[in-house]
């Protein structure tokens, strides 16, 4: 079992005699030190161990080090209690951290709470319902990082499967890897922040290994989208107005539609628009294709200002309130897919639409006519390989060709 003990560290001397005072814990013969400040040898009672009077700041500061002294005996105990190895270094990363407990609920406490304040509630809510999850598999019962195993994995893998099947759902795969991706990304900034050990870390080569099941992106063609454009809609009715912003965002390379929402008159300069995305804080900037330009002229009669938004849905909104306007943004969503259900049957489409399907049209009507780099750029993807992935589900040419080559006899 490890030991503590405070003194003053001689290894190191001021000018003015001052020497360290440290907390010193050792295990297996191996010490590690936690330093606090710089202290005269008169004003330190070794016996005692604790800062005597004569210092200036005595009570505050033998307040502090029986705080960090008693913390390290109680990690000791912890280790110890559930026989986990440890390191006396591990104790000081530990206390330096001010999180001794490595419990995963705090660590995703803190999570949610971070993006809730950057009003980044479109990942805060998905991934506070995949931690919800994990704890009803626990059963309410909270658990350290070192016991979040590949065993313990794929028992809830198996409890997500099993759950998804009872409600008739067949996404229980997916639902399993989201579930993964979160405990990953707490994992890992639990190991960043010292309340985990890389060593315990789950994922990974021969590990738990995150595989999202393969899925089909359906996307409009030319014909279908042209067949939307060529509708007769009552002017300025509910069905037009979806119409215009869903082919608003189609024409912009299938922005998502918060983005699209979100957008401001001074978003537009010149002959661009200039947007950050909701999703990764990107800056973008795009050419205004005259069928955008014609949309937007049928909302510039109703803009009060070069702040306000082009499409009403958040004007009455406070922007100053993430959850506000993320609430009008599901409302919006829902209701311009109901009235895009309608368009379907209007324009006899078969295939279902909804307001992420421009971002799957313009991909299917893109196939492999645009370099991959360039469609990265349209796209705003991060990664090249996302967006080769993407295209993957719209180019067919190939293997069509390849098919026809051998039954065609």
């Amino acid at each position: 079992m490890a030991t503590t003990k405070l003194i003053l560290f001689k290894g190191k001397k001021k000018v003015d005699g001052k020497y360290l005072l440290t907390l010193r814990v050792t295990h297996d013969r191996k010490p590690a030190y936690l330093f606090f400040e710089w202290v005269h040898e008169k004003d330190w009672d070794q016996t005692q161990m604790r800062v005597k009077k004569s210092h200036p700041n005595s009570q505050r500061l033998n307040h502090h080090i029986l705080k960090k002294l008693t913390e390290a005996n109680d990690i000791i105990l912890e280790y110890e209690t559930k026989k986990k190895p440890y390191t006396s270094n591990d104790i000081i990363v530990l206390l330096r951290s001010g999180k001794k407990d490595g419990s995963f609920f705090k660590v995703a406490e803190e999570y949610i709470d971070e993006l809730t304040t950057q009003g980044k509630l479109n990942r805060a809510k998905p991934d506070n319902s995949r931690i919800k999850l994990f704890k009803e598999f626990l059963k309410g019962s909270d658990i350290s990082f070192y016991e979040i195993n590949e065993p313990l994995l794929k028992r809830l893998k198996t409890y997500i499967l099993a759950k998804s099947s009872d409600k008739g759902k067949n996404s229980g795969e997916r639902s399993a890897m989201n579930t993964f991706v979160v405990i990953r990304t707490l994992y890992n900034r639990a190991i960043t922040e010292g309340v985990a050990d890389q060593k315990d870390y789950p994922f990974g080569k021969d590990k738990i290994q995150i595989k999202f099941p393969e899925s089909v992106k359906i996307g409009l063609d030319q014909n279908e989208m042209a067949k939307i454009e060529n509708l007769t809609l009552e002017e300025h009715s509910p069905i037009w107005h979806t119409r215009n912003v869903f082919l608003f965002s189609f024409y912009l390379a299938g922005i998502r539609i918060s983005d699209v929402l979100n957008m401001r008159w001074s978003d537009i300069q010149g002959h661009r628009i200039i947007y950050k995305m909701n999703k990764n804080s990107k800056v973008d900037s795009l050419k205004l294709p005259e069928k955008v330009k014609m949309i937007l002229g049928y909302y510039k009669p109703y803009k009060k200002s070069e702040n306000d938004y082009i499409f009403p849905e958040l004007k009455k909104a406070n922007s100053k309130d993430p959850r506000d306007v993320n609430s009008k943004i599901r409302t919006a969503v829902k209701k311009f897919n109901n009235y895009l259900d309608k368009i379907r049957e209007k324009a006899e489409i078969n295939k279902k639409i909804t307001t992420h399907i421009a971002r799957h049209s313009f991909g299917n009507i893109a196939g492999d006519k645009i370099s991959p780099q360039m469609l990265q750029k349209l796209y705003r993807h991060s990664h090249l390989s996302t967006t080769i992935g993407y295209q993957g589900n719209f180019i067919h040419k190939d293997t069509d060709e390849a098919l026809d080559s051998v039954i065609n006899f």
